[in-house]
């Protein structure tokens, strides 16, 4: 993990997000990671005009570690890894305060916003991807 090259954010645990457990739901952790994701990739493409692309998710690979309940303050942060073709890794861990609570590394594939269809990933996107 390059540090300079992460994007990270902050949110309070709401109660909607709590299960019969009470600690965060799993699914609601998979649901952070695709909008940290998409937080990230708005923050990079904010100057860019005529952005044409999309991300869809292949696949999500989650280990869960640790447990946020109400009211805990997580952090989410997030990299771009290897990168080729039309798809893209990028990693997520979340945190409560120094306390690793998930890692997940999900795959992703650029589309044309229009068609729909798989669109390879260009020089320049590359770039984008991998500033912050």
């Amino acid at each position: 993990m390059n540090s300079n090259k992460i994007y990270s954010t902050s949110r309070t645990v709401v109660s909607k997000e709590i299960d019969e457990l009470n600690h965060v739901n799993n699914v609601v952790y998979v649901q952070w990671v695709q909008d940290v994701a998409k937080m990230h990739w708005e923050e990079l493409t904010k100057y860019v005009s005529g952005n044409n692309y999309i991300w869809v998710v292949l696949k999500h690979e989650i280990d869960y570690k640790n447990q946020a309940a109400l009211g805990d303050v997580v952090t989410l942060k997030t990299w771009v890894g290897e990168t080729a073709g039309v798809k893209s890794v990028r990693h997520v861990d979340i945190y409560k305060d120094d306390i690793l609570l998930v890692t997940a590394k999900t795959t992703w594939c650029l589309l044309n916003s229009k068609t729909f269809k798989p669109t390879r990933i260009t020089e320049n996107i590359t770039n984008l991807l991998l500033q912050q």
